[in-house]
């Protein structure tokens, strides 16, 4: 409410009483000023001076689907052991897997049924165990899902065109570690 516009309205019925023809209700608008409280000054004080303390950040929620700039930053953080590790050991649960590659187990469960090249076998119990060569194909389909942003199945036409597309995933990885090799060898001198 805009206070400069302040107005009144009053009804004056004192007239009413007495019925007359061709009668006018009286209505009389004031208009109004805005009072201004008077001014007082106030001695400054220390916590006049300090600064407010600062609001906490407030975190976004982490519920429901994440932005593609998040998925991107996330991309390159995926934590598979080298093959020599990787292949020390024959079988690796399912939460192993996902903390590789920082996604939920049921996001490997889904892939699991929506590409036939992920096999991992199942005790009596229902457990998932991921073989290293299970884990490789993981991370092909990681890379095409999340890195080249391709759909379910546009990553499944890739897999089944390009039965190639494997072994230059693998080429292309393996350069990776060598141009990390080098720089690192370049930053030492």
């Amino acid at each position: 409410m805009d206070p400069k516009n302040l107005s009144q309205i009053t009804f004056d019925f004192s007239d009413a009483a007495q019925p007359q023809e061709n009668a006018s209700v009286g209505v009389r608008v004031k208009s109004l000023k805005p009072v201004e409280p008077p001014k007082e000054e106030e001695p400054i004080t220390a916590a006049a001076i300090a600064p407010a303390p600062a609001k906490p950040v407030v975190k976004k929620s982490t519920r429901g689907r994440k932005s593609l700039k998040a998925l991107d930053a996330e991309a390159d953080l995926v934590n598979i052991p080298a093959n020599e590790v990787l292949f020390q050991r024959q079988y690796y649960a399912i939460g192993e897997v996902a903390e590789m590659f920082g996604v939920n187990q049921s996001l490997l469960r889904f892939w699991e049924n929506e590409f036939d090249i992920i096999q991992p076998r199942k005790n009596r119990k229902g457990d998932r165990h991921f073989r290293p060569i299970d884990i490789k194909n993981l991370e092909l389909i990681y890379d095409l899902l999340r890195r080249r942003k391709l759909t379910i199945e546009g990553a499944k036409d890739f897999l089944k065109k390009n039965k190639q597309g494997r072994d230059s995933f693998e080429m292309i990885q393996s350069l990776k570690k060598v141009k990390e090799f080098l720089l690192e060898i370049k930053a030492s001198l």
